[in-house]
């Protein structure tokens, strides 16, 4: 049958990345407590197209995620870019998986335990000759307004705050690491299980601990500055105001290395 994404294209146009996404996959990837865990991944593949090729073979990015099925880690996310490089004749490949991650948390007075979610996600890139990783964990945490506080005889206004940190590392930091980072920067963590004597301790805690987004952002820089495991950091803090009609947020981009030369 003639191939017509192998047909010659005189355009002279090279395509960044083109491939598929959101493709539903059964994953497994590493748990600090219990070795493995089981999730659904939205995956992303891509390969850079040379000016000369009208198209790829969308295909082969499904039979390359068969052949490669199984637990997901650095390993799996180098060959896999490796396989679609070579698959594809392509100089550049990116592979993300996206998925939910649980944790089980205890309360923090009763003691009884939940699962909690956070979004996290894996990024392989083979680009250069090199191949890079990219770890990310969305977390949600509480933070209470400083100012709010300050300036009110009964209270404070507080909000559900959403923190995204995304690491490039040389040693291992488990998901678990990245979420007590930034629960440790906010007001206060949330739960998805509290008693009565829970609520009234994260709600004291919150209070006796008011942080700004900006807060949040340079105290979890200065953790991650700390830990030598990590090169690289980017920090996005978005909290969904109580008492305003928008949000607040702040970011933050860190490469280490640089740092040192």
């Amino acid at each position: 049958m003639k191939d017509v994404q192998n047909e010659r294209d005189d355009r002279q146009v090279t395509i960044d990345r083109v491939g598929v996404r959101n493709v539903s996959y059964p994953i497994v990837v590493m748990d600090r407590e219990r070795g493995t865990q089981n999730t659904v991944a939205s995956i992303s593949m891509s390969v850079l197209l040379p000016h000369e090729y009208r198209g790829t073979h969308m295909s082969r990015f499904i039979e390359i995620l068969e052949a490669h099925k199984g637990k997901v880690g650095p390993v799996t996310l180098e060959a896999i870019t490796e396989h679609l490089r070579s698959k594809l004749d392509a100089t550049e490949a990116e592979i993300e998986f996206q998925f939910p991650y649980f944790v089980r948390k205890p309360a923090p007075v009763s003691g009884i335990l939940s699962y909690m979610r956070h979004d996290a996600s894996l990024k392989g890139i083979y680009k250069k000759n090199t191949f890079d990783m990219i770890t990310e964990v969305k977390v949600g945490v509480q933070t209470l307004c400083p100012c709010s506080k300050e300036i009110s005889l009964n209270g404070a206004h507080n909000q559900r705050t959403k923190v995204e940190l995304a690491v490039r590392m040389d040693e291992l930091v488990w998901f678990e690491e990245m979420i007590q980072m930034v629960e440790r920067s906010a007001s206060a963590p949330l739960y998805t299980l509290l008693k009565r004597e829970d609520e009234k301790r994260v709600t004291e805690q919150a209070y006796t601990n008011p942080r700004f987004v900006e807060d949040v952002v340079r105290d979890l820089s200065i953790e991650l500055n700390r830990d030598e495991r990590i090169t690289w950091y980017e920090v996005s803090v978005v909290s969904a105001e109580s008492i305003h009609n928008h949000d607040a947020f702040a970011e933050i981009s860190r490469d280490k290395r640089c740092q040192e030369n």
